[in-house]
């Protein structure tokens, strides 16, 4: 791994002092790493995949493309200002999964199935896709929700979109909803497309999880 970062820095013809500075490290740092005397940390590994593209399995074992992205993206990287850097946003089957909860509480034991890029996007945790028709005709079922993980519920924006893990039963429930304040303590409100026709309280308690939505994809089947 150690020659692979050093292959890297030199392919995006980084100096040390610009790639330290990228993972947020010092130059004697990097070094360290670059000789095999550290280890790159697993928050560096992301740093690397998510802001520069870089391929998870290439830089752990050496196999396929040094980048995600395409050679005309890179291309286009190579040109423009990289302080906004194409995302390489991980984008999660969640059938392989153990649940929306889990992998917003720890991804880095999930493979991702592919990688979402989108030129100017604001920072993504990732993308999994859409199960059910909860934002008919807005969104559909195999939709691609991107989203940003959510550390408190004290922090919602009201009105606005989340993707939510929900116990039923003691079962998980995922589904894409605006959320909004409820009047009874302790509860939200939630509503799909149709917010008039289409509303239902639910315990705060409920809730396992909660990730804004940054984005959505919409695929279209029709050839």
């Amino acid at each position: 791994m150690e020659s692979r970062l050093r292959q890297l820095r030199k392919e995006l013809k980084l100096t040390q002092e610009a790639l330290a500075q990228r993972l947020g490290i010092g130059k004697s740092a990097l070094s360290m790493i670059e000789t095999g005397k550290a280890s790159l940390s697993e928050r560096n590994k992301n740093i690397l995949v998510q802001g520069l593209n870089v391929n998870p399995d290439w830089i752990e074992t050496g196999r396929g493309e040094m980048f995600n992205a395409p050679p005309e993206v890179r291309s286009f990287l190579d040109h423009n200002d990289r302080n906004m850097p194409l995302q390489a946003v991980p984008l999660y089957n969640l059938e392989g999964t153990a649940g929306f909860a889990a992998l917003l509480a720890d991804s880095s034991g999930y493979k991702p199935v592919d990688y979402v890029h989108v030129p100017n996007m604001p920072r993504c945790d990732g993308a999994v896709y859409l199960a059910g028709d909860a934002m008919a005709p807005l969104l559909k079922g195999g939709d691609i929700i991107m989203y940003r993980r959510m550390e408190n519920l004290d922090d919602i924006f009201w009105g606005e979109m989340y993707l939510l893990s929900v116990d039923v039963a003691g079962d998980e429930y995922v589904t894409v909803r605006y959320v909004h304040k409820s009047a009874r303590p302790g509860y939200i409100k939630l509503s799909g497309y149709d917010s008039f026709n289409d509303e239902k309280e639910i315990e705060i308690s409920k809730v396992r999880a909660i990730a804004f939505v940054k984005a959505t994809i919409r695929m279209n089947s029709i050839m």
